[in-house]
């Protein structure tokens, strides 16, 4: 049985851009320069923390297209949203999610990794991405990568 390893590819140093440039932008709409700096770095060390997390995957397959982020919520002093993932496989799979938290303009505010165990041959199940702090303003949450192994 052969595994698959996800390696460094065009499309996560393409993320890896994308994220640099959010953080960028993040940072430069925050109201003083030490807020920008409190901002810049949350948002830096959870993408830091989560892209760590995305790597640990050593056997995973590019799942993008099996998982989807539900609209976000509030739960205490936490933005949350509900990740399903749906396997296409005929053999149970776990799935490695990296959720972020974006504002109605499109910068990054926060990034999560959520995991989904044991998702049985054509079903769906849910996992639920928590921000690690508190968020304001209107959010959304999207799926930046997804791994099936």
């Amino acid at each position: 049985m052969s595994q698959h390893t996800a390696g460094p590819t065009s499309r996560a140093r393409a993320r890896a851009i994308v994220t640099v440039t959010a953080l960028l932008a993040l940072s430069s709409t925050a109201c003083t320069e030490e807020d920008r700096a409190k901002v810049g770095d949350a948002v830096s060390s959870a993408t830091a923390a989560a892209a760590s997390r995305m790597a640990e995957i050593t056997d995973g397959v590019n799942a993008d297209a099996d998982v989807k982020a539900g609209p976000v919520r509030t739960e205490g002093d936490r933005t949350v949203a509900d990740v399903t993932a749906t396997n296409p496989g005929d053999g149970n799979a776990d799935y490695t999610v990296m959720v972020n938290f974006r504002d109605d303009g499109g910068g990054l505010l926060d990034s999560v990794v959520v995991n989904i165990d044991g998702v049985a041959p054509g079903a769906s199940k849910k996992a639920t991405a928590r921000s690690n702090r508190s968020l304001s303003g209107a959010t959304k949450a999207e799926i930046g990568q997804a791994l099936r192994h």
